[in-house]
């Protein structure tokens, strides 16, 4: 029998348990602070922005916390979704690693984040609200909740970088085609965005900036909450479903990862792959590395501090520990639009800070050689924003091909790039550069994060 390229599982396999990893770490996270008092947050303070169901999801301590079969339904127009063995790749290599994705673009956005974005316009739904507000990079985001808002009636208004705006056309016409209002980051539409565009009328626009615009919105209208892509632990516990299904696909492939890596921009997509075997590491049941890659021109993890600061560039939000560059930051408009955020998600920061995983910086260039490579060996042209984790896979297979060794290497190909193709053309042109790390610009940012004591 022929050795399998492609493990897929059953629709009675999909997992009906989020998995929250926080009651396993040996210290709990730092709490969210109040950007006023510095003292914790209640749920009240988090109600004019989420309904109850997720703020209590957000500060959870159980485990396991249960699918609602609602979500679950949902779920199986695209779930389980399927691992694969990057064979052509590998024997492209020449490399003794075997190399396994876990490919997410057969969802109705083509990425991961329909995950969080059916359960957050389910539980928004479910408390009586009308409408959701919220931000976007490359599209990935707001095409999700844009089509989780249609499965539940509800309106949708998404504030999308500039950057991105303006390269990435077609995932403004797909948001659109599912219902969504879009709005160009910063905009004249709120007063964050108006304050922005006064300092700075050619803004490139940021996460940071775009998710004050959205905030801003949701908190003044009592029929509007806010749906965040990434970032917070409710988000991040919706992606898990990504490695409970990984595992299994491991298990039946026979095989146990040495290399778990995966993009980080806010950090919903490695976490949702690696927080289920970070659990089974911490049980010693496996002992795989575990690696975050995220651009060099936004390298929270690497270059970031590890302190208190606003998670939007006006200051509107609590304040959350987590690696940071400066909430008002402003990345340079690189093509992975979805990593282009001031700040790490809390619980990996966390997690970073635990010595449980390590980081690495990659520039864009050879993002897109490596996305190159694994389109015209494996035929999925891959987002952007995976790239990075592609190229960090490659350059470990090649030194095993140095070595001999024969490493398993386990990544999540969180989305494909058909929406991205003007990206590709660019490098393909030779007009893609290597943004460097802005010292100069995140120094000043930096300066400017609250003090808490």
């Amino acid at each position: 029998m022929p050795e399998q390229t492609k493990i897929q599982l059953d629709e009675s396999e999909m997992p009906t348990r989020w998995y929250n990893l926080i009651p396993d770490l040996p210290e709990p996270p730092p709490p969210v602070l109040h950007p006023g008092t510095h003292e914790p947050v209640g749920p009240d303070d988090l109600a004019p922005l989420f309904p109850m169901d997720l703020i209590l999801q957000e500060v959870s301590g159980e485990r396991f916390i249960d699918i609602p079969e609602t979500v679950q339904e949902i779920y199986r127009l695209w779930r389980p979704s399927p691992l694969y063995r990057a064979r052509r790749l590998e024997k492209a290599l020449d490399t003794p690693a075997r190399i396994y994705y876990k490919y997410e673009g057969g969802s109705p956005a083509g990425s991961h984040k329909p995950n969080t974005a059916v359960a957050q316009a389910y539980y928004n739904a479910q408390a009586g609200v009308t409408k959701l507000t919220t931000e976007t990079g490359a599209g990935q985001w707001g095409s999700a909740l844009a089509f989780a808002c249609a499965q539940f009636g509800l309106e949708c208004e998404v504030w999308q970088v500039r950057a991105s705006y303006d390269q990435k056309p077609y995932r403004r016409m797909m948001m659109e085609t599912f219902g969504a209002t879009i709005h160009p980051s910063p905009s004249e539409v709120t007063e964050a965005g108006r304050t922005i565009l006064a300092e700075d009328p050619d803004s490139p626009g940021s996460l940071g900036i775009a998710i004050s615009e959205a905030v801003e919105m949701a908190a003044g209208d009592e029929q509007t909450k806010y749906a965040l892509g990434s970032v917070l632990n409710h988000v991040l516990l919706h992606q898990t479903v990504i490695g409970e299904e990984a595992l299994l696909q491991m298990e039946r492939a026979g095989e146990t990862p040495d290399l778990l890596v995966g993009c980080t921009g806010g950090g919903s997509n490695f976490g949702g792959l690696c927080f289920p075997f970070i659990r089974e590491k911490m049980a010693g049941k496996m002992a795989p590395e575990i690696r975050a890659v995220e651009p060099a021109a936004c390298p929270t993890l690497t270059k970031g501090v590890y302190a208190y600061d606003f998670g939007d560039a006006i200051g509107m939000t609590p304040l959350m520990k987590m690696h940071t560059l400066g909430h008002d930051f402003v990345p340079d408009p690189i093509h992975a639009g979805g990593l282009r955020y001031h700040g790490m998600a809390p619980l990996i920061s966390h997690v970073y800070e635990l010595g449980l995983l390590e980081a690495e910086a990659v520039g864009q260039t050879a993002c897109f050689e490596a996305g190159l490579q694994f389109a015209r060996t494996e035929g999925i042209v891959p987002a952007p924003e995976p790239t990075h984790a592609l190229a960090v896979a490659i350059e470990e297979a090649q030194a095993c091909a140095e070595s001999g060794e024969e490493k398993v290497i386990l990544t999540a190909l969180c989305g494909h790039g058909h929406f991205d193709l003007a990206a590709y053309d660019r490098y393909l042109s030779g007009e893609m550069e290597n943004y460097a790390y802005p010292e100069a610009k995140v120094a000043e940012a930096l300066s400017r994060i609250p003090a808490v004591g």
